[in-house]
């Protein structure tokens, strides 16, 4: 590709030259240009060739053309401006090589639309490498970080144990790791609703409110989900929020009518002098 670059540079250089000549070298410059529009015309088809060749070539690659093509638009140019120079001797031949010149100058148009064209796909196929070498690194630092952990089982019961004990510093550590490095197992569920006891406790309702939701959008079906639920509804109403709180041990007595849950949900309702199914005072 370079070789042919130099040429074409090469003639234009000397086509700048022809408008310096005399008047009465006119006929000979006019040879002259053809032939160089000649073979413009000749390594812009190889040019062309090139580009559709080389679709798939890295970022750089494509600058470099770019530039390229930017360097001979500015050729063309400064040979268009030497035809317009010689109009008034040439006639006919001259409208010849303009009518050339300007279809060299849209197929240089052509190929700057479809350089970008190429360069936004590399750019666009260099953001998604990084996105996924970003990904597999974050990956790739869990799975350190939880080679490095205890094994689920020691750390869900070292927790548990803790929980028991009032350790509550030590044990809400123990089920936000064990949460962060086993997040899929059953007792992930279990943990969430630890780490919402513990808050709860502490007066962190919102906090607990967002473990207790853990617990039922993640776990579902899992033992605590019910437990879950109503401290759910506790802590909307310690926050203030009525309405969601009521609304909240309502949906779990219809879900869970039988269960020692609902019963404390009724009980908490019935003191607050509010009915259980919606229907007036209980």
């Amino acid at each position: 590709m370079k070789p042919n670059r130099v040429s074409v540079f090469t003639a234009l250089f000397a086509v700048l030259w022809i408008g310096l000549a005399p008047a009465w070298g006119a006929n000979k410059d006019m040879v002259q240009l053809q032939t160089q529009v000649q073979q413009l015309q000749e390594q812009m088809t190889a040019m062309q060739r090139s580009f559709d060749e080389r679709m798939g070539v890295m970022k750089n690659l494509v600058e470099t053309d770019t530039d390229a093509v930017n360097k001979m638009a500015n050729a063309l140019n400064t040979l268009q401006t030497t035809l317009q120079k010689q109009q008034t001797d040439s006639g006919s031949k001259s409208d010849q090589l303009s009518g050339q010149i300007q279809a060299l100058n849209d197929t240089m148009d052509e190929i700057k639309v479809r350089l970008a064209k190429v360069t936004k796909q590399l750019e666009d196929m260099q953001a998604a490498q990084q996105s996924i070498q970003a990904t597999q690194a974050t990956a790739q630092a869990q799975q350190q970080a939880a080679a490095s952990a205890p094994p689920p089982d020691v750390l869900y019961n070292n927790g548990l144990r803790d929980y028991n004990g009032g350790k509550n510093e030590i044990a809400s550590q123990e089920f936000s790791d064990y949460v962060k490095y086993y997040p899929n197992t059953d007792l992930a569920g279990n943990s969430y609703y630890y780490l919402g006891e513990l808050q709860f406790k502490q007066g962190n309702y919102q906090q607990a409110v967002q473990s207790y939701d853990q617990v039922l959008q993640n776990f579902p079906s899992g033992n605590k989900a019910a437990s879950a639920q109503l401290k759910k509804g506790f802590a909307l109403l310690e926050l203030g929020k009525q309405d969601d709180g009521v609304s909240e041990l309502r949906h779990l007595i219809q879900r869970y009518p039988h269960s020692p849950e609902a019963l404390q949900a009724r009980d908490r309702l019935r003191k607050a002098g509010i009915s259980s199914t919606g229907r007036g005072n209980s």
